[in-house]
């Protein structure tokens, strides 16, 4: 119902990982981190299949045979859901706590093979990032968005967050 059609002609909206895939901003061959995939249930990712998606962005996972695979989606919603932890947290807790066993079951997936690296889990909404951080103790993990962990890996590990939009539109070129 906002109508940017008429304030902003010829605009659409897009959001930031299908314009960065669209600009073709990849990465590839990561090394020392291996990833998983939280979709939101309200994901922004709308004009493709989300984890295909990070899956072009991210480069996959590479094995301990030197062999890329593909970031694999985590199921289950992460229990915060906007207010849904604040409003009902007897329902909330449920949630998370079959969310934790996916976590474990991923991160265990993805050390299988002996990798002793980071895992990531990986989303794209601020309510998801909080409730997935909520296990990075438990299941060994560390929670990011997709578009942070990729300016970390093209712009340096020390990246000023604050400074992405800036840093980003120069890499881009536009």
């Amino acid at each position: 119902g906002y109508e940017f059609e008429k304030i902003f002609p010829g605009c659409r909206i897009t959001d930031i990982h299908e314009y960065l895939l669209e600009k073709g901003v990849r990465l590839e061959g990561i090394t020392g981190t291996r990833y998983m995939y939280h979709d939101p249930c309200h994901t922004p990712i709308k004009t493709m299949d989300p984890t295909k998606l990070v899956n072009q962005l991210m480069g996959g996972n590479l094995g301990a045979d030197g062999q890329t695979r593909a970031i694999e989606k985590n199921d289950r919603c992460c229990g915060e859901s906007g207010t849904l932890a604040v409003t009902r947290p007897d329902i909330s807790t449920q949630v998370r706590f079959r969310k934790e066993q996916e976590m474990r079951k991923g991160a265990d997936r993805l050390r299988a093979d002996g990798y002793g690296g980071k895992v990531k889990v990986l989303t794209s909404c601020p309510s998801c990032l909080q409730g997935l951080a909520r296990y990075n103790d438990d299941a060994g993990t560390d929670a990011d968005y997709i578009v942070v962990e990729m300016a970390r890996r093209l712009l340096g590990e020390n990246v000023q967050i604050d400074a992405l939009g800036h840093r980003f539109v120069q890499i881009l070129q536009v």
